[in-house]
């Protein structure tokens, strides 16, 4: 009876009911977002700030994002079929991606902060000191990338030795 129900939702929505539950519990937290904004009485600013956000993202930085990427992954000098007894390295265009993505994110939200140009306000109203944040976000982006280099390593001897195992000893 269970499945039958299953089946029934899963052919309706075309989806498992669980992306359901997930995308209610995300609207509703976006419908709580909107009304604390409205209640603040800022939903002006909030409104211009997103929509000027979207704007931004779809026609600036997504174009520039996807030719970077194309320019990454573009290999001039790499052979169509690699030679037989080659040995094949895992792409390395996902491991410097998602660092770069990360940290570009965050350099993007905190970039007053990084870069000191809003010391005084800050001061103003927190009182505290912006020379951290340069060294905090650098700290996070070296960790970022020094983590995927692991990951990468990892990889790439999974990759040697599961290429041991499949080819038989020469004698």
């Amino acid at each position: 009876m269970i499945e039958g129900m299953y089946r029934r939702v899963i052919t309706r929505y075309g989806a498992d009911p669980l992306h359901l539950l997930v995308l209610l519990a995300c609207f509703t937290l976006a419908g709580y977002a909107a009304s604390r904004v409205i209640v603040a009485g800022i939903w002006l600013g909030f409104l211009v700030w997103f929509v000027s956000a979207a704007i931004i993202h779809d026609l600036i930085l997504y174009p520039l994002y996807a030719v970077a990427d194309v320019v990454a992954r573009w290999r001039p000098w790499h052979r169509l079929r690699p030679p037989p007894r080659a040995v094949q390295w895992p792409p390395v265009h996902d491991h410097v991606r998602v660092p770069v993505a990360f940290s570009g994110l965050l350099l993007l939200v905190w970039f007053p902060l990084i870069f000191r140009l809003s010391e005084d306000t800050y001061r103003a109203s927190t009182g505290l000191d912006l020379s951290p944040y340069l060294g905090r976000w650098l700290l996070v982006t070296g960790v970022l990338f020094a983590g995927s280099a692991l990951a990468y390593a990892l990889r790439v001897r999974r990759r040697a030795s599961r290429r041991e195992r499949a080819t038989p000893p020469r004698r």
